[in-house]
This record gives C-alpha cells, sequence and structure tokens, in this order.
C-alpha cells in the first residue's frame, strides 16, 4: 500500500482526540501517525503496545511556542503530513494555572482569569499550531488541517446566549482558521481548513451537559471521529474553509 504521507494529531490523552490517532493508525494509510499531548505518558501511554509500527506517542508542552516550533522544525525531514488533526479544548474544570472554569450563565460569572484560560486553551493554542505547521504541510500532495470548534462558536446561530468565554474563543479560533486560509491559498495551494462540530460527545468535556441531550444525540468518539474522516475525504482547498458538523452540514460563522 502506497502511504499518504504522515498525519498528525494533536491532543490524543482522552475523549475525542485519542479516538482519532487509534483510527488513524487503524487505516494503515500513513507513513507515520504522530500523537502529541501534555499528558500522554500519565493518560495515553497505557495503550501504546496495540499501536502498530509507524505509530508515535510524543508528550509536548505545546502550550510554549517555543516548542511548538522546535518540534515543527524537527519534523520537517520526515517528509510532507497530509493530515492535521488538532483537537485540544477546554469547556470545564481547572486551567493549568489554576483557574475554575464553568460555562457562564450570566455577565456576572464571567472575570479576567475565566477568559484568559478559555482563550489560552482553545485559541492561542491552536493558533501557534497555524504558524508553524506550514511548511509541513506544503507539497505536492493534497493535505488537510482540522480543528475541533463548536456550534455554540457560530456568531450567527447563536440565540441562547451564556457560555461567553467558550463561544468567544471558538469564535476567535474559526476566523484564525478563516484568515489562515486565505494565506494558505498563497502560500500552500494544496491545504484545506476544517473547523468541525463534533455533536455532543460522550466524552469527559461533555459528561456535566448531558442531561438534556436526547439519547440518539449523544454520540461515541467512535461515531463521530469516524463521520470527520469521512467527511475530509471530500474537501478541497479551492472551497476551504470549511465549518461543518458531523453530519457534513454547513454551519454559518
Amino acid at each position: 500500500m502506497e502511504h499518504n504521507g504522515n498525519a498528525l494529531v494533536i491532543g490524543v490523552s482522552d475523549g475525542i482526540g485519542r479516538e482519532v490517532f487509534r483510527q488513524l493508525v487503524e487505516s494503515e494509510r500513513y507513513k507515520t501517525v504522530i500523537g502529541v499531548s501534555r499528558q500522554v505518558r500519565q493518560q495515553a501511554g497505557g495503550d501504546i503496545s496495540s499501536f502498530v509500527k509507524g505509530a508515535q506517542l510524543i508528550q509536548l508542552d505545546y502550550g510554549d511556542e517555543s516548542v511548538v516550533a522546535d518540534f515543527c522544525q524537527a519534523q520537517q525531514s520526515a517528509g510532507q503530513f497530509t493530515r492535521v488533526i488538532c483537537c485540544c479544548g477546554v469547556l470545564h474544570g481547572q486551567s493549568r494555572d489554576g483557574t475554575d472554569l464553568q460555562p457562564e450563565k450570566r455577565l456576572e460569572d464571567m472575570s479576567a482569569d475565566k477568559l484568559s484560560a478559555y482563550f489560552s486553551t482553545n485559541t492561542i493554542l491552536p493558533a501557534l499550531w497555524l504558524r508553524y505547521l506550514l511548511p509541513l504541510v506544503t507539497g505536492h500532495k493534497p493535505a488537510d488541517i482540522s480543528f475541533c470548534s463548536a456550534r455554540v462558536g457560530s456568531i450567527q446561530d447563536n440565540r441562547l446566549g451564556g457560555w461567553y468565554g467558550y463561544r468567544a474563543s471558538k469564535a476567535a479560533l474559526n476566523m484564525l482558521v478563516k484568515t489562515a486560509q486565505v494565506e494558505y491559498q498563497r502560500r500552500a495551494k494544496n491545504v484545506a481548513f476544517i473547523c468541525y462540530h463534533p455533536g455532543t460527545v460522550d466524552t469527559s468535556l461533555s459528561k456535566p451537559f448531558q442531561g438534556n441531550v436526547q439519547p440518539d444525540k449523544l454520540f461515541t468518539s467512535e461515531f463521530s471521529v469516524g463521520r470527520l474522516l469521512g467527511l475530509l475525504a471530500s474537501v478541497c482547498p479551492e472551497k476551504g474553509p470549511y465549518f461543518i458538523d458531523w453530519d457534513g452540514k454547513a454551519i454559518p460563522w
């Protein structure tokens, strides 16, 4: 089988990212599948023995820009990356600096610390990868870069309000991706960008908010990731960037 370049999964410690990594490895389509996480040893290390040759799990503190830059520089000798999927994100819990996060229900719930924490993970981290991935994905083969976004990041499709930090940080991510597609079209015409809404997936990220979700709308990671990979088979740079959901339907920016 001819390999379709290399693949990179950013954020493989849990949930969707871990499943993306598994499905890409099992496809056997890639020369190498690299999964990076800030906690790979603690959470994903137990599964290393089940991964085939050509798969790599790397612990990487990608909150540090210099670490991202050095990693991308080191990977240039590996050949072109044709698929990159970024799954890092935060909705609730505790941020790296100890800030307690919970989606805001009213204006009084907002604070500078909470907003900063949301933007740090949901917007700034993906933006760093946007900057440094360019030489890795540029080449003669078609390539795509996907980011786990959210329907609540749509400015137009916002009727319920609330969730200020999460909504704003995902909307900002969408804008960064849309802007990067313009520049990539000048510098790397082979690359398509995708902002993907996976639906409500049964992971730790959505666990506190599943009570009002209909059973047929609570997806497994296997299902949502499978839908994403299926949709990526038909994307093209000229029509990007895409903001789509698990069903392939366009979401208004």
